[in-house]
């Protein structure tokens, strides 16, 4: 598969090899093994090398994956209608998790602005200094008189009262690798080679991760293992807005499955994968800190975490269902007469987001709410929460 990928200049090898080595070094401290979960957070986040926090362009046509906010504003602005809804029951104002370009910040306070209804304060918790960078500049950009709403946070806030935005956040969670052998079942970590290469080995699998793996629906192939991902890492964030999220929804929007569907026999290799260039591959010990390394969300598992923590379950769907619920074809119309170059453009756009071929089908929305009675405009048809 290496053969395959566009080699890495010089200087993304050389930022490679130090992290790669810093990984080592966590290896050797840790007593010669570490579970995947603590290679993926260092490989994505380890500061100023990780692949999150090293300065590499990521999203768009020059980086290596492409996101809903940059393929089309439509995105954006029939998301704000659900966003509206939400702060006219909970109060103005909206957490964004991990704002990438910025992109949905600045249509979503564009479009928030046309319908009269902006957050008195639009804060962006964002762990990369470089993104955080990237995301004033947008918003200099293409909002400059809105960009004095917006403050950067360092942490979860102690109380909060609005909307939490979450776009494509929880598959970058770190996440455990489990195998289930008929010998039991067993974590798949991380160890060093004799030349020092990162390659893989199994321990059992023990506490919270084992009762977790024993609830799933794994059913055993007839002959070798089955191996999957369980995400605890995702489910402690969700608990950890328990005591902090007062009023308000949280609108969880990334691709994945229900659990049903997600521990499929079929699935018997899991979902993790990188993106380099644009290019899907499973190599995930490869070129630390240049490849995107991410799983699809076990959305059962998120639902189960925030019922767990007191909020409702308030709607899950599919993300064509929801941005149609949310008026998309109605801002579509605004493009231009549907001979133009505008509407031909935007239509291509729009078929991205909701084609169950593209995005419409593979992402799902997930709805978690407190104090809030109505229901969700996004969820009104095409709620899946029986799937759950």
């Amino acid at each position: 598969m290496k053969d395959r990928l566009p080699p890495p200049g010089a200087d993304a090898l050389e930022h490679s090899t130090r992290l790669a080595e810093r990984i080592a070094c966590a290896i050797r401290e840790e007593g010669g093994w570490i579970g995947f979960d603590r290679f993926m957070a260092l490989a994505l986040f380890e500061p100023g090398l990780g692949y999150y926090s090293g300065g590499s362009r990521k999203f768009g046509p020059e980086g290596d994956f492409v996101t809903a906010p940059e393929i089309s504003p439509l995105f954006g602005h029939a998301l704000a209608r659900q966003v509206c809804q939400i702060m006219q029951a909970a109060g103005p104002r909206i957490i964004e998790v991990g704002a990438g370009t910025g992109r949905l910040a600045c249509d979503l306070l564009q479009a928030l602005e046309g319908l009269d209804c902006l957050p008195e304060r639009y804060a962006i918790l964002e762990l990369s200094g470089e993104l955080r960078v990237r995301q004033q500049e947008s918003l200099r950009e293409h909002v400059p008189h809105l960009a004095d709403r917006v403050v950067w946070l360092e942490g979860l806030p102690d109380t909060f009262s609005g909307v939490v935005l979450a776009n494509e956040v929880l598959d970058v969670m770190p996440v455990q690798l489990v195998a289930w052998h008929d010998r039991g079942i067993f974590e798949r970590g991380v160890v060093l080679d004799a030349d020092g290469a990162f390659c893989w080995e199994d321990r059992p699998a023990t506490g919270g991760l084992l009762a977790a793996a024993r609830q799933l629906p794994v059913s055993m192939p007839e002959e070798g293992e089955y191996l999957s991902e369980i995400c605890l890492a995702a489910r402690a964030w969700v608990e950890a807005w328990s005591d902090r999220l007062l009023q308000g929804a949280m609108i969880l929007i990334d691709y994945g499955y229900p659990q049903a569907e997600y521990y499929l026999p079929a699935r018997s290799s899991g979902t993790l994968q990188c993106y380099y260039r644009h290019r899907a591959h499973p190599e995930v010990l490869l070129w630390p800190g240049l490849n995107d390394i991410t799983s699809f969300v076990d959305f059962t598992a998120i639902a189960e975490a925030g019922h767990g923590a007191g909020f409702t379950v308030a709607g899950y769907t599919s993300q064509a269902s929801f941005l149609n619920n949310c008026g998309l074809l109605a801002l579509l119309a605004e493009a231009g007469p549907v001979d133009s170059a505008a509407y031909l453009r935007a239509s291509r756009a729009a078929l991205r987001l909701v084609a169950p071929h593209e995005m419409g089908e593979l992402f799902k929305v997930l709805a978690l709410t407190r104090g809030i009675d109505q229901p969700l405009l996004g969820m009104l048809r095409g709620d899946r929460t029986h799937a759950l």
